[in-house]
């Protein structure tokens, strides 16, 4: 009779798992169960608490520093990473200077407008002297 109960138990739990929708268990429940807006709201509950508890933990300017520096060169470690955002900024500096460049030599084709009447100026006084 032992022999049958335990069937009876393993039955159970096989089940239950694949109830679950998985065989090992490892479906969602809870907190991470919850879409992302939910689990904001109950994150800034919990912060909100502790701020009024006066247990919340606030960074000063020494230990925000730290953690800044030790990002950053979690970051510099990854050197296909680096490569891409000096690529960037070089495309970026050299489309910004072919701008200023462009604008430099349409103005000075152009001129000021003082400087096309002056010109238009001088060609009428040219034509005068001819005719």
């Amino acid at each position: 009779m032992a022999n049958s109960n335990e069937q009876g138990k393993d039955a159970g739990s096989s089940q239950k798992a694949s109830e679950s929708g998985s065989a090992k268990g490892t479906s969602k429940r809870g907190f991470a169960a919850m879409n992302e807006e939910q689990q904001r709201e109950i994150a800034s509950k919990g912060g909100q608490a502790a701020h009024q508890k006066g247990t919340a933990h606030e960074f000063d300017s020494e230990e925000a520093r730290r953690a800044g520096q030790k990002g950053g060169e979690a970051v510099s470690r990854n050197r296909e990473h680096m490569a891409e955002i000096g690529r960037k900024g070089g495309e970026s500096r050299q489309s910004a200077q072919r701008a200023n460049e462009s604008r430099s030599s349409s103005a000075a084709r152009s001129g000021s407008a003082e400087q096309q009447a002056k010109a238009s100026r001088q060609g009428s006084k040219d034509e005068d002297d001819k005719g």
